[in-house]
């Protein structure tokens, strides 16, 4: 779930032990598993209420607590952001519709840790351009995780997000939403912007927990609010596209702790979608 940034680090800073990250990876599971159940479902005419009573169900199957449901009276299991929407988006009765872009974000506490992780889909033809923003987008997730290692500080992996999304494709960075830290509670410090400078911000230690999470704009990077007090869309009304994963950084190479393989096998059992890859 995407943080709004305060442009501080903040000292909220909770380094987990092997024990703790395996507590998180079994969340993370979960919620990878969760989202994998809604890509199956995800088609025309399918609605936003409908996947979001499927997720709470199936996290509550699998002894988990929807982590969303209730934080700072959020009312759903899962956000649920379409097309212009980029994230914090209520599910609702609207039906989805060929062509859409829907952003699943989910998170999930359990036995005391979280997970958070999030998957734009693309459902029935879906034009070109906003596949290619998906792929870019997806990409660069794994280009900031590259960076998620010991020594390095957090900008570096904003710097590569924002390198890669702006310079290279001229797509757009919000500003006001970020990743965060992770763990025992949905949001900890540090806070992981999609843009800064390299060799700023927090030194990274080993056993630090965070969630990556670019959210790039077909269009302006500017964002407004919708009345309902969580929807968050882009002001020039033009598609969004947003991925996540939860991550522990380590010595050589970040340990990925949710995984979109589940999703990605559910994606290609799924007629109704088109698969998103990461742009090589």
């Amino acid at each position: 779930m995407g943080l709004f940034g305060s442009g501080k680090d903040g000292k909220n800073i909770f380094y987990k032990t092997k024990e703790e990250v395996e507590l998180m990876r079994n969340a993370c599971l979960v919620v990878s598993k969760t989202l994998a159940h809604v890509g199956s479902m995800l088609k025309p005419g399918v609605t936003g209420l409908q996947i979001d009573q499927a997720a709470e169900a199936f996290i509550l199957d699998h002894k988990g607590r929807p982590a969303f449901k209730g934080y700072r009276g959020f009312p759903s299991t899962l956000c649920v952001s379409y097309n212009d929407i980029i994230v914090h988006g209520i599910p609702s009765a609207r039906a989805f519709k060929d062509g859409d872009i829907v952003s699943v974000d989910c998170g999930v506490e359990l036995e005391g840790f979280y997970g958070d992780a999030a998957f734009t889909f693309a459902i029935g033809e879906v034009k070109e351009e906003v596949m290619e923003l998906l792929r870019v987008t997806y990409a660069s997730l794994y280009i900031g995780i590259e960076k998620a290692i010991v020594g390095n500080r957090v900008q570096d992996i904003s710097f590569a997000i924002q390198d890669y999304c702006e310079r290279k494709h001229n797509y757009s960075v919000v500003r006001e939403l970020v990743g965060h830290g992770v763990g025992r509670s949905l949001h900890e410090d540090p806070e992981v912007p999609n843009y800064g400078k390299r060799g700023k911000g927090m030194l990274m230690r080993d056993g630090l927990a965070i969630a990556i999470e670019p959210m790039i704009n077909l269009g302006t990077k500017d964002i407004a609010h919708n009345t309902d007090g969580w929807t968050i869309h882009t002001r020039d009304r033009m598609p969004s596209a947003h991925f996540e994963h939860s991550v522990v950084v380590r010595k050589d190479k970040a340990d990925i702790l949710s995984d979109h393989s589940f999703v990605l096998e559910a994606i290609k059992n799924n007629p109704e979608l088109m698969q998103v890859s990461p742009k090589s």
